[in-house]
This record gives C-alpha cells, sequence and structure tokens, in this order.
C-alpha cells in the first residue's frame, strides 16, 4: 500500500475554521485527521502541505518509520507549527492503517480499557456568553444564567463541568482573556480584587446549578504569572474543585503553586512531547497531565500518557476542536489505562456534526465508543465544502 495525495479541506465551525487532513492510498483506503489554525498557529496548513509531500509513496502502515523522518525533518524547529503538523499526518496515517486492519485504532495500542469515556462538558458559559446567537441557544448574561447552565448541565446527566473564568461587571459577565492578549491586563498578567471576587461568584453560581455531585474544573490558562496562579488557587479552594488549569511555562513554578495544597492542579495542555512533559513529572507539579492529541498525534500522545503512568500521575485529554478531534481524543481515551476524564464540547455550532459521518454518541454525559474501524468515523466531504470558510 501507498499513500498517493494529501489534501487539506476547510469549513466554517461559526467562531472559527474547522481544518481536516485526508490522505488517500493505491488501496482505495481513506485517512482522516483534525486541526484548527486560530489557536496562534496561523500558518499550519502549509506545513501540513510542505511535510506532507514526503509522505507521498510510503506505505502509511510504518508509522514509527514515518514519525521519526519527520521529526528528523523539524529537527531545528520542534514543537509548536510543527509539531501540530506532524501530529495532523500521523492521525491520518493511524486512521488509514486501522482501517486496513478493520479495527479502531484503540485496538492498535492493546485494545480499551473502557467503552464508556467519562466526559466533562468544556467551555461552559464562555461559548454561550460569546457565540449564543450561532448556537442558536440562550445567551449567558448574569450569574443567574450561570446558575441555570448548572443545572442543564446537571439534567442532561453531565458528571462534570470545568469553566472559564468570567468577569461580573456591574451585574454583565464579559470574557477575561489577558493571557491570550484580548481584554485588559496584558501584557502584565497581574490578579487583582475583581478577579478574584468574580472567580468566586462564578463557582458558587455553578455550584448552585449544578449541585454537590457535579465535578467542577476551573481554568485559568495562562493569564497569570506565579503569584497570580497561586492567589487565584487559595480562592477557589472553598470550592471544592476537581482541578484547578493553569498554563504556566516554568514546570518548578508550577510545582510550588501546587504544593501550597489550596487545590489540585491540572495543567500541561500546550507542552509537546515526552521529553518536556517530564520536567513537570519530575517537579511533581501536576495532579493530572493534559495532553492534545490532536496537537501531539496519537503516538506521542499514548508515549506522554506512558511515561504519566510511570510517575503514578492521569491524563486528560485536552479537545479543542471539532467532532472528528473529538472521536480521535475518545479513542484515545479507551486505550491509556491511567485516564482521569475527557474534555468535550457540548456547544458546537448546528451544522458542525454534519462534517462527520458518525458524530459522537453521549448517553448520560458519557461518550459511547464506537467499534467502527478508524476513528469511528468518517468525513462528509459534501457538507464540508458546504459550508466554505468565513473571512475573519
Amino acid at each position: 500500500m501507498k499513500i498517493t495525495a494529501l489534501e487539506t479541506l476547510h469549513a466554517d465551525a461559526g467562531w472559527y475554521t474547522i481544518s481536516f487532513v485526508k490522505l488517500s492510498t493505491d488501496e482505495g483506503l481513506v485517512g482522516w485527521s483534525e486541526y484548527r489554525t486560530d489557536a496562534g498557529n496561523a500558518g499550519l496548513t502549509a506545513v501540513i502541505e510542505g511535510l506532507g509531500r514526503l509522505l507521498v509513496g510510503a506505505d502509511p502502515r510504518q508509522i514509527e518509520q514515518i514519525d521519526a523522518l519527520l521529526r528528523a525533518r523539524t529537527r531545528q524547529a520542534p514543537g509548536g507549527l510543527n509539531s501540530q503538523a506532524v501530529a495532523a499526518l500521523l492521525n491520518a496515517l493511524f486512521d488509514v492503517k486501522a482501517h486496513a486492519l478493520g479495527v479502531p485504532v484503540s485496538a492498535l495500542f492493546g485494545g480499551q480499557v473502557r467503552t464508556r469515556i467519562p466526559l466533562y462538558w468544556s467551555h461552559c458559559g464562555s461559548y454561550r456568553l460569546r457565540h449564543a446567537q450561532v448556537l442558536g441557544v440562550e445567551p449567558v448574561r448574569t450569574l443567574d444564567d450561570i446558575v441555570r447552565l448548572g443545572a442543564e448541565v446537571r439534567q442532561r446527566g453531565f458528571g462534570a463541568l470545568k469553566a472559564s473564568i468570567l468577569l461580573d461587571d456591574q451585574g454583565q459577565l464579559r470574557s477575561f482573556g489577558p493571557g491570550f492578549g484580548w481584554s485588559p491586563g496584558f501584557p502584565e498578567l497581574n490578579v487583582d480584587r475583581q478577579v478574584l471576587q468574580s472567580v468566586d461568584q462564578l463557582l458558587a453560581a455553578f455550584r448552585e446549578g449544578a449541585g454537590n455531585d457535579v465535578m467542577l474544573m476551573l481554568d485559568a490558562n495562562c493569564h497569570f504569572r506565579p503569584e497570580g496562579a497561586w492567589q487565584i488557587a487559595r480562592a477557589v479552594a472553598p470550592h471544592d474543585l476537581t482541578w484547578l488549569e493553569i498554563d504556566l511555562p516554568e514546570p518548578a513554578a508550577l510545582a510550588a503553586v501546587r504544593r501550597a495544597g489550596h487545590c489540585p492542579v491540572a495543567s500541561c495542555e500546550a507542552v509537546y512531547g515526552r521529553r518536556a512533559l517530564r520536567s513537570y513529572l519530575d517537579l511533581q507539579a501536576v495532579d493530572v497531565a493534559i495532553i492534545d492529541v490532536n496537537w501531539n498525534g496519537f503516538l506521542e500522545a499514548v508515549k506522554m500518557a506512558s511515561l504519566a503512568d510511570s510517575y503514578d500521575v492521569n491524563v486528560a485529554t485536552h479537545s479543542y476542536g471539532g467532532c472528528l478531534g473529538e472521536c480521535i481524543s475518545a479513542q484515545f481515551a479507551a486505550a491509556v489505562p491511567n485516564l482521569r476524564i475527557m474534555e468535550i464540547d457540548v456547544d458546537h455550532v448546528p451544522w458542525a456534526r454534519e462534517f462527520v459521518t458518525h458524530p459522537p454518541v453521549i448517553e448520560d454525559g458519557v461518550l459511547v465508543l464506537s467499534d467502527r474501524p478508524g476513528w469511528g468515523t468518517g468525513i462528509n466531504e459534501e457538507a464540508v465544502r458546504a459550508y466554505p470558510p468565513a473571512r475573519r
């Protein structure tokens, strides 16, 4: 079997563009993967297409060999765009290989440890604050709306939710994103009393609506330096969080926040590869290591999970895309023994599920793993082409 062509396809997903890699072979098998290019990674498509030319003529089943070649060709600029490009290409290769064998991708890694994947509702409130109209849902504007949303999470059977920080500005909620450069507080990344009070009120509102049986997480992202992260950790302590998610580039600083003991700490979603992850594990900086399968690639992600397991640390998935990406994450979550929980976005634009032939199946807040080959789904090219990317 030989790879004959690589193509990238793109579609409008409401507030972002969703993209797919299609690998074709001389035996008629096709492999798919997913990526997106609005997370500080503009130009990723060009990198994928450039590296993808190295795959034409190769046997798509020789994935370790191809991985070694792609890592060697990008050795002088590891991480970032190159890592995400390699990941997208390798994920499509796994889809081809699994289809050739007639098995799910997780079967290539020892089979499924679990077929029902525990989930948490991610970006809970944030998307309804910013994108309610395109989602076709009632907007989130106030803390009372947060209470109602928490109740919806519980009523729909989800056992956990994760919120980002939302500021209460004279009774109206607004987004908070200084670490990404799109709200006040950039570039200093200092914490202030309004932030601390807003975090306290937000979590109290979610707890009121969701009840005591729903796990709460807060994502502080990269919005604070270690001093601010420590203060946020202290502020959330009374709310019995399952974890506080903090992205700090210095493992020792994150370890100091964790040692303060205010609450469990999760991190590492933007860490690429085992070598970078090892520093966080050596310093005991995290209770849960978050791994992005679509940014690292399935092969490296499993190796990262195995490394974390050797430190007695559980892993969670990072999900930041569409339904195919969620199916890829689900195969990872099924295969690794040391899973904590899987992240999923419940709030997608109404047409997003049309892009895949078999959307993820969720029953009472749990993802039911598909037993179909590959990722358990393919791409509906007709639907993708029916929603061309919007200019933003």
